[in-house]
């Protein structure tokens, strides 16, 4: 039984280390760059993909293209939450916060949303559930998945977190 515990946490370590070197720099290498991009076009046909794997999709904040990236739902007391393990200047996160909000997620089928930045103080226990999820994130966020709320509440002002709703279209607007 040690044994099998022991190479468990070995391959887990290895898995960390190789995480960590895909986004040394806080940002995807090559490698990463490609796997996003195959999990993105995974997430968003829902092949092979739990539910809570999605595939976001916002404009681009310099050249209005649109941009896909794979994520992770948590779900927590019945609302929907999307984490930016690598902190506040991801990409993705600063597309968002131009685009005021609007995105879309996609998951067999294009849902749009309005995403809420959550207050820090909001988000241990949304943490906390992002990483049960997320076991890929577990490298990027410096808590243990398993820790008490007050270590998450100690690094969460560094990690984004956004509400999920839906975006209802105006009923006043002509264009769309």
């Amino acid at each position: 039984m040690r044994g099998t515990r022991d190479r468990t946490r070995n391959s887990a370590r290895r898995l960390h280390r190789f995480d960590r070197w895909m986004y040394r720099s806080g940002r995807p290498n090559r490698l990463a760059r490609l796997l996003n991009r195959i999990s993105a076009i995974q997430f968003s046909a829902g092949i092979l993909a739990p539910n809570h794997w999605v595939t976001l999709e916002v404009p681009g904040r310099r050249t209005g293209r649109l941009i896909s990236f794979p994520l992770v739902v948590a779900d927590y007391e019945g609302e929907r939450y999307l984490v930016a393990m690598l902190g506040q200047n991801v990409n993705w996160v600063r597309n968002v916060r131009a685009a005021g909000g609007r995105a879309v997620l996609r998951h067999g089928r294009r849902e749009a949303v309005r995403l809420d930045e959550v207050e820090p103080g909001a988000r241990a226990p949304i943490l906390r559930r992002y990483l049960a999820l997320a076991p890929g994130a577990r490298a990027h966020i410096p808590v243990d998945r398993r820790a008490p709320l007050e270590e998450f509440d100690r690094v969460a002002a560094q990690i984004p977190v956004f509400r999920v709703t839906a975006d209802r279209p105006d009923p006043w607007d002509t264009d769309g």
